[in-house]
């Protein structure tokens, strides 16, 4: 009876996955796509290889961002980004020979035009970025792309968990956190996926999932950066419109949301408000662990031998706790 539960609710998971995912219409091709202009091909090949061109909107995402009002070509010295300097004149701060404009936290800027400059030794791609009309500057696209993220919320939640220090401290705080709350909770003798686990399949699948997609997230973060970095610039949560790697994963995100709500709903039925609300803490704190371990230990390749025997444990403790 367990079993067959479990699985009218699996198909019932995948029937809404795919409904929810079914409705990318690709579009026309029309007989004059490529009929380009030089200077479009110019912006395409850009774009194959930059992820963004002219007209791409971008957020400010540190404290500061500062843009010159002249481009290098037409500056008396070399490199512009220091403060001062010392060919042929005495030393003077930078503001004194070229204006510069300051950019804030969390304004947005559009790509107003693209130069390539190749006397310049540092970075001879310079992009110029504008607020409004009246607020435009240049600034080496090395330096840009250290400052801002895309304008999009889906791009700005991926460039904030894959901040390297983040995810390191998360790692810390998660694993002390958790085995400490794990430890407490079963002193309690407090239901618990895996140790003490009600009979359901769903918390189980659930910690599957988060484990299964975060290796695969470490795994194209690894082997396909390129196609990651074209999934930064333009997110998108139809895994139909992406390739198979980047749908697949993003799949994985939807039916983690799907049976993440199976999940309460079924703990609902199990526990009391009070037992449920304890079980649903300890469940987030093992989802969470499962999430920073994953994600750190595939990207030295542990992960995935680990995540083989976390199947099987997880599996024979369902059927442990299923035996009972």
């Amino acid at each position: 009876m367990f079993m067959r539960r479990s699985l009218i609710g699996l198909s019932f998971i995948i029937f809404h996955l795919f409904f929810c995912i079914s409705c990318y219409n690709q579009g026309p091709l029309t007989s004059d796509a490529w009929n380009l202009t030089e200077q479009q091909l110019d912006s395409i090949s850009f774009y194959t290889t930059h992820h963004y061109t002219q007209g791409y909107n971008f957020v400010v995402s540190r404290d500061s961002l500062n843009i010159l009002e002249q481009q290098s070509e037409m500056m008396p010295v070399p490199d512009i980004l220091t403060s001062e300097f010392t060919a042929g004149y005495e030393t003077m701060p930078l503001l004194s020979l070229v204006d510069s404009i300051k950019l804030l936290c969390h304004e947005r800027v559009v790509v107003a035009d693209i130069r390539t400059v190749p006397s310049d030794s540092i970075d001879s791609v310079w992009v110029k970025v504008a607020r409004d009309q009246l607020t435009q500057g240049w600034i080496r696209e090395s330096e840009l792309l250290k400052a801002v993220s895309p304008d999009d919320p889906i791009s700005q939640f991926i460039d904030y968990f894959s901040d390297a220090h983040l995810l390191v401290f998360l790692a810390f705080c998660v694993l002390v956190g958790g085995a400490y709350g794990l430890r407490r909770l079963m002193r309690k003798g407090a239901k618990i996926v895996h140790f003490n686990d009600i009979p359901s399949f769903y918390p189980t699948l659930l910690c599957l999932l988060i484990s299964s997609s975060a290796v695969l997230y470490s795994s194209i973060q690894l082997f396909g950066p390129e196609s990651w970095r074209h999934f930064y610039y333009h997110p998108s949560l139809n895994p139909w419109a992406l390739p198979w790697h980047l749908g697949l994963f993003v799949s994985s995100i939807w039916t983690i949301v799907i049976v993440a709500i199976a999940t309460i709903d079924d703990i609902r039925h199990h526990l009391s408000l009070g037992e449920a609300l304890l079980y649903l803490g300890g469940l987030a704190a093992v989802c969470a662990v499962d999430y920073v371990v994953f994600s750190v230990t595939t990207l030295y390749y542990i992960g995935y031998p680990l995540l083989i025997a976390y199947f099987i444990f997880a599996i024979r403790r369902l059927s442990l706790q299923k035996s009972i």
